[in-house]
């Protein structure tokens, strides 16, 4: 793939060299350059402070419209805007994208060829650039810093910036180097951005860039258009496949928490018919590039992926995010699922989670070196995402929670609003296991207590003499699976931890001794039935995918999206930098039959006006 600065620069506004949009207001480059009419959520209030020349921190869920935030002021204040990002494929994107809308940007980065690099420099020393994006390390070499000294720069750009903080969940040591940037370029406001950040993380964040003075802008980080599931795990490949059933000709993306894992579930997808690519930071470049180059290209694949896939993935169609495993901390889980539906449309995801992922995940972390402030952070993040997991109010309110917002009431699209929890007094349940636990010496993993519960005779049950026990088969009127929840459940709880080599269970005196009394009672969910389970984790076709175009209408969608593909393929861009979905949705609905009346459009500004109008109603036409 031709990297996006090999595409020749738009010459329909480019001869009037940089600078020509000072004198515009952000309100009318909005509407001239990127085709919107309004800004959205706290767009308005983040331009307007760095147009004013103060540092602000901005906090905006994906798909929120960051870019925006600083794109149009690089543009309305003189000088070029330069953005520090910190992968390759984001800024690829963002500087294809500024090109399709008339802006000339480039991007300094490694995998740029001698000759790519030489017209960067050129165009820089030429002041022609509109705005520039650099990696955090290729900035702060002596050569960058130098030549970017001798050029008017009206605005810094951070983006990724819970990259600087060793509280987030993507630290990158590199960006600490940042908070020098004032020295060599005085005056030039800054402006930071993130998709995701607790409390702690914002503050770390002002600190490590030296900007104790700056505002900070956060919008709500509720996803209306998000799906949130979370079952416990079953049968974890039935599962996969339910979920991704409802998008067959989709972009999907499933994260697991093992290279190998990848590997194997790839594998499977791909025996049963899926299109399915692995992903993890184990493959050559070449292997990522490929896999990457067929996501950007708009394939309807799935990619199976450690979280080495997720940051700087620019597509807006990703219609569904599946976790096979628990993630971490509910930053890392929100910064992932927020890769589905970063245009607005329905998307769907969903968390398989079990008490194995808990009790493995608070293991490693007691025996982890770290220091013990960071332990005890690394421990509350961990305990909330355990929390989001078996929750049985709104999800999504208990996500937001973590970033201290507060819904005004119930989402009504997570998994517990459409279908409320049953929940019923587990307290016996609870003794009957813990009992068994203590019983057998707390060496145990939790197959072999149940089958002991249960009453079933096996070579571990015999030889260790454990059917003379007196908890010997007191839960026999319960299935496995009953027991498997209330296994579950007791580790959410913290009444059990997970012990030796082979993670043994053993009970966390403190949390289980008052149960086992019975001077504490426990409410516990009932897991939903198999229908159930169905039902929640996907609403059927016509609720989870994007809404159904009118029948008639839906062949001019189709016949747009063929057009895009093929100008796509043509300029060698992704096809979501010419028009997003949500765009040629609105052009199949609308039908415009003038280029004034194209241009009504939300996302078509002038130069795509320019460039794609004449196209897009021959499309229109030929359906007539």
């Amino acid at each position: 793939m031709a990297d996006s600065q090999t595409e020749p620069a738009p010459d329909n506004h480019g001869a009037q060299g940089r600078d020509r949009f000072v004198g515009s207001t952000p309100q009318e480059v909005l509407l001239s350059v990127f085709g919107y009419p309004d800004f959205r959520s706290l767009q308005a209030q983040a331009v307007e402070r760095v147009m004013a020349g103060q540092e602000t921190l901005v906090l905006m869920p994906t798909g929120g419209g960051k870019s925006i935030c600083y794109q149009v002021p690089a543009l309305c204040r003189p000088g070029m805007g330069l953005v520090v990002s910190p992968l390759i494929a984001l800024m690829d994107d963002q500087v294809a994208g500024l090109r399709q809308v008339g802006i000339n940007a480039a991007a300094l980065h490694s995998e740029l060829e001698s000759d790519e690099a030489a017209k960067i420099r050129n165009d820089l020393a030429a002041g022609a650039l509109d705005i520039l994006y650099v990696s955090p390390e290729r900035l702060l070499s002596p050569g960058t810093l130098e030549r970017l000294s001798r050029q008017k720069i009206s605005l810094i750009a951070i983006d990724e910036a819970h990259c600087i903080s060793a509280w987030g969940h993507e630290f990158r040591p590199e960006y600490r180097a940042l908070a020098a940037l004032p020295r060599h370029f005085p005056g030039v406001p800054r402006i930071a951005l993130t998709a995701t950040a607790d409390q702690r993380t914002r503050d770390d964040i002002l600190a490590a860039l030296d900007m104790p003075q700056a505002s900070v802008l956060v919008s709500s980080f509720h996803r209306p258009n998000l799906n949130i599931t979370a079952l416990p795990k079953g049968s974890e490949t039935k599962q996969l496949v339910s979920a991704l059933e409802r998008h067959k000709n989709e972009a999907c993306i499933v994260y697991c928490g093992s290279r190998a894992r990848t590997e194997r579930i790839a594998a499977s997808l791909r025996e049963k018919g899926w299109t399915a690519l692995a992903f993890h930071a184990g493959l050559s470049p070449l292997e990522k590039r490929a896999a990457l180059l067929r996501f950007r290209a708009g394939e309807p694949l799935v990619i199976v992926a450690t979280i080495a896939f997720g940051m700087g993935i620019d597509r807006p169609d990703v219609r569904a995010v599946i976790h096979m495993d628990m993630p971490a901390s509910p930053e890392g889980y929100y910064q992932q699922i927020g890769r589905a539906g970063r245009d607005g449309l329905p998307s769907d995801t969903v968390l398989l989670y079990g008490g194995d992922d808990m009790a493995r995940a608070r293991h490693w972390l007691e025996l982890s070196n770290a220091p013990d402030t960071e332990k005890r952070v690394m421990r509350s993040r961990l305990e909330a995402m355990i929390a989001l997991t078996e929750t049985t109010g709104c999800r999504t309110a208990a996500l937001l929670h973590c970033f201290g917002e507060t819904l005004s009431e119930p989402c009504g699209h997570c998994d517990n609003c459409r279908h409320p929890v049953v929940t019923f007094d587990g307290t016996e349940a609870a003794r009957k296991f813990l009992s068994t636990i203590y019983r057998t010496g707390q060496k145990y993993g939790a197959l072999h207590i149940i089958n002991v519960l249960r009453g079933k005779r096996t070579d571990m049950v015999e030889r260790n003499q454990h059917d003379s026990l007196s908890v010997w088969g007191i839960g026999k009127d319960k299935p496995e699976s009953f027991w498997r929840s209330v296994t579950r459940q007791l580790i959410a709880h913290g009444a059990l931890r997970s012990e030796g080599q082979y993670g043994g269970l053993a009970l966390n005196a403190n949390i289980a001794r008052p149960i086992l009394r019975g001077e504490q009672s426990l409410q516990l969910r009932a897991d939903a039935t198999a229908e159930l389970e169905n039902a929640a984790t996907l609403r059927g076709r016509t609720q989870s995918s994007p809404e159904a175009l009118p029948e008639d209408k839906q062949p001019i969608f189709d016949a747009l999206r063929k057009w895009r593909l093929d100008e796509a393929r043509e300029q060698e861009i992704p096809p979501y930098v010419i028009f997003h979905d949500a765009a040629l949705r609105d052009i199949a609905l609308s039908g415009p039959l003038s280029l004034d009346e194209l241009a009504l459009i939300k996302g078509v500004g002038r130069s795509k006006l320019e460039r794609y109008g004449a196209a897009v109603l021959a499309v229109l036409a030929a359906k007539v």
